[in-house]
């Protein structure tokens, strides 16, 4: 009896370290946790907390001021296959959340053939700390324009300047104290070091228009917003990559901060924006 007794023992203790092991199996197959997702659902117009986490965006293991994680995908093509690479980034502006959110909707859109043919770098949301506020602002939490701190040549004499003359010190256009002084936009920079993309593609809102920095044909029309220059501002994005660097960036503004479009002009733009990539860009 006392062996019998044992030999139940030693069944039940292998069958529990079975049971361990294929739990710590499945969590580790099952869908990451991105506990990050419940805090940016509700900022962010028609993307749920689900929504978010079926994007697959993965912190990048940089962090805002704040310490909130700098989010990314990366969506390559089969080993081996060198494709045209695009940055997409979304959200440099905390009080923009259409833009985030119009980027978080695209990534749903990653398995299509005309997106599959590219190296996708994409970034939703820039600034988290802007978004989280309690009132959402355009500036990080240091209060910087991440849009205004790229080193653009001349930037220690232009930016403060520009700054204070053009814009008389608004302080939701402040530059910073140097260029690239911000994680989130040194980020930014570090990344197209490191990434080289081909083309760089940034939504923003409330104009309504798109703007193309760069020595391609620039995008006539991406479903109802057609091609206008915005200009060229020191410390900007489209600045510093497209006429800097030389690689192309098309700024996409959104009609509205707040306001999503519909889904129909959601896709148009979509398609639109790749028919030109594939046309433009090799």
């Amino acid at each position: 009896m006392a062996e019998e007794s044992v030999r139940l023992n030693l069944r039940s203790v292998r069958a529990g370290w079975a049971a361990l092991v294929l739990a710590c199996a499945g969590a580790a197959h099952a869908a990451p946790a991105a506990p990050w997702c419940e805090r940016l659902a509700p900022r962010l117009p028609t993307v749920s907390a689900d929504a978010c986490r079926q994007s697959a965006v993965v912190p990048s293991g940089a962090k805002s001021t704040k310490g909130f994680p700098i989010l990314e995908r990366d969506i390559a093509p089969r080993k081996g296959v060198d494709q045209p690479r695009v940055l997409l980034l979304g959200g440099i502006h905390g009080d923009e959340p259409s833009a985030s959110a119009l980027v978080f909707r695209w990534l749903k859109e990653m398995d299509t053939p005309g997106a599959q043919g590219l190296h996708w770098k994409v970034a939703p949301l820039l600034n988290p700390d802007g978004l989280l506020a309690a009132k959402p602002q355009r500036v990080n939490a240091r209060g910087v324009d991440l849009n205004r701190n790229f080193p653009t040549p001349g930037w220690q004499r232009e930016a403060p300047r520009y700054w204070a003359k053009v814009t008389r010190s608004d302080p939701r256009r402040f530059p910073g104290k140097n260029p690239l002084s911000e994680p989130e936009s040194k980020w930014v920079h570090d990344t197209i070091e490191r990434f080289r993309p081909d083309l760089i593609v940034s939504v923003h809102a409330p104009f309504g228009v798109l703007d193309f920095d760069g020595e391609a044909e620039p995008p006539r029309k991406f479903g109802r917003l057609s091609y206008r220059k915005v200009g060229v501002y020191p410390g900007s994005l489209g600045n510093y990559s497209g006429q800097h660097k030389q690689v192309p960036v098309i700024t996409i503004e959104l009609p509205h901060a707040q306001a999503m479009p519909s889904d129909a002009e959601i896709q148009r733009i979509w398609q639109d924006m790749l028919d030109w990539i594939r046309q433009n860009v090799n």
